[in-house]
Order: structure tokens, then sequence, then C-alpha cells
């Protein structure tokens, strides 16, 4: 498959797909679209590495959400195994979510939460692999960005090659300047396609440090509103995109899909196959 898209975050392995997987993972294909298949838990991360080593254009990704941390110990040396394989290229989704959680028991979540994403960060250093990140802040803050810039700083520090994605990106221009200074992209949903507050720091990151995703099954793009999502919306975020900044939308297509080959060391599947096709190996 020649890629002309990429979706740097989809959850196809879960139960929203179980009636009609296959036909959406054919028909990202049919569309050229490639994409990583996240994983949540221990369960949902074998999921998405059984499906990327079935389909060329799936790769995975495989962590612990901040969410399950209260219901699932994180096995470093099952996570470390599922990471063996060679269609996993990335470490996540991992990080800190304090969205829901108030009072005293945002504290203690923060503890743990913070625990289980240096283990992530610690794995991903070890493997070389870039982190997924997801941050969420608790409502009217932007706490959960500052601590995870406060991790990812101490980190680089004996870390330096560490990188990756901040996923579902919906922090401000200082934040999205924080995180690019550390080396990390950022990516957009299709939540852009129907809400403006994210402009600003569309027009203000460089383009080569922007990513595209869906976070499929959820946040559909305007022409689909409150139906299930899918990666068929990838080209709809990359043409908002293009429209926001004000850029040609061929060119933003084939930057973002450019950034997802480079920060996730995806191949370059057009590339290979033209060579392929001249017949010559690579």
């Amino acid at each position: 498959m020649i890629a002309r898209y990429f979706d740097a975050h989809c959850h196809v392995q879960f139960e929203q797909y179980d009636k009609d997987r296959e036909s959406v993972i054919e028909a990202m294909r049919e569309h050229g679209i490639a994409g990583i298949v996240v994983g949540c838990d221990l369960e949902s991360s074998r999921k998405a590495v059984e499906l990327a080593e079935r389909h060329d254009h799936l790769f995975a990704s495989v962590g612990l959400h901040p969410n399950h941390a209260a219901l699932e110990r994180f096995d470093l040396s099952a996570y470390r195994a599922l990471a063996g394989s060679a269609k996993v290229v990335a470490i996540g989704e991992c990080g800190l979510d304090y969205y829901r959680t108030t009072g005293a028991a945002l504290d203690d979540a923060k503890k743990e939460q913070e625990r289980l994403f240096r283990e992530h960060v610690a794995l991903a250093a070890e493997l070389g692999l870039p982190l997924i990140i997801h941050a969420r802040p608790s409502k009217g803050t932007m706490d959960a960005y500052h601590d995870v810039i406060a991790i990812l700083k101490e980190a680089k520090a004996q870390h330096p090659r560490l990188s990756g994605d901040i996923h579902f990106f919906v922090g401000g221009v200082p934040e999205a300047e924080a995180f690019l200074a550390l080396g990390f992209t950022v990516s957009f949903t299709a939540v852009v396609t129907f809400a403006r507050e994210y402009d600003e720091s569309i027009r203000a990151v460089p383009l080569s440090s922007i990513l595209s995703e869906t976070d499929a099954p959820y946040v559909a793009p305007q022409s689909r509103r409150g139906a299930r999502n899918d990666s068929l919306a990838i080209p709809e975020v990359v043409a908002k995109i293009a429209t926001i900044r004000g850029e040609d939308p061929e060119t933003v297509r084939a930057i973002l899909l450019a950034n997802a080959r480079r920060v996730f060391s995806v191949p370059d599947t057009e590339a290979a196959e033209a060579l392929a096709e001249a017949g010559i190996s690579c």
C-alpha cells in the first residue's frame, strides 16, 4: 500500500469495531491511510500488536493508560515482551490525567500516575522507542501538561534522545512550545473540524512538529458528529489543519505524513514500493 495519510492514534482493536473491524481496516488500505493502533492496557496492547502484525499498513503502541493505573498493575516484563515485535513503534498511551478527579483523591491519583508514567518513560528510553503521551488537565487549568513537561525535562537530562508525541493536544501555545523544545510533536484530532479553541496553537506550531490523529472510535469529525469515528476521518483532519494555517492542502498532507514516519521510524512504503517496481532492493 502506498500511504498518503497517517493516523498517529487510533483504537481499532476496541469493541466498537467488533462487527466490522476487518472492513474498516481494509477501507484504510483502499484510501491510503496507515496508522498506529494504540494500547491502553495489557489486553488492548496485545490486540494492537496482533492487528499490526496481520496488516502491513498498521503499527502498534503498547502501554497502560493513566486512568487504568488503579485497575491494573504495570507488568513491565509483559509490555517489554510485546514491544519486541517489529511492528511496535512506540510506548504508550501513557501519561497523566487529572480531568475527572478532585481534592484528596486527585493528590493520590497524581502520585500513582506519576509513578506509572515514569515507568513508561524508562521503558521507552531502554528500548529506544518514542512515547505516545496522554495528558488531560483539570478543568480550567494546564496542570497535567505542566507536570508532564517537568517529568520529561528530568528524563531528557538522562536520556537526551527521548522523544514522542503529545496525543490529542488541547493545550495553549506556551505548552506546545515547551513540548517542542523537548523534541516532541503535538497531534490534533477531528475536534479541530468543529471547535475553534485550538486554531492559535495550530498556527503557532511549525508544520514539521504536527501530527494528525483520530483517537477513533472517539470524536468524529464535523461531517459525522455523534457517530463512531474511524481512521477514514484523517483526510478531513488534515484538510482542516491546512485551512486553519492557510497553507496548500497537498503540502500539509505530505509533511504530516513525513512527520509521522520520522517520529515513529515507520518505513517509507511509497519509496520502497517505487524501488521494488524498479527492481531495486532496499
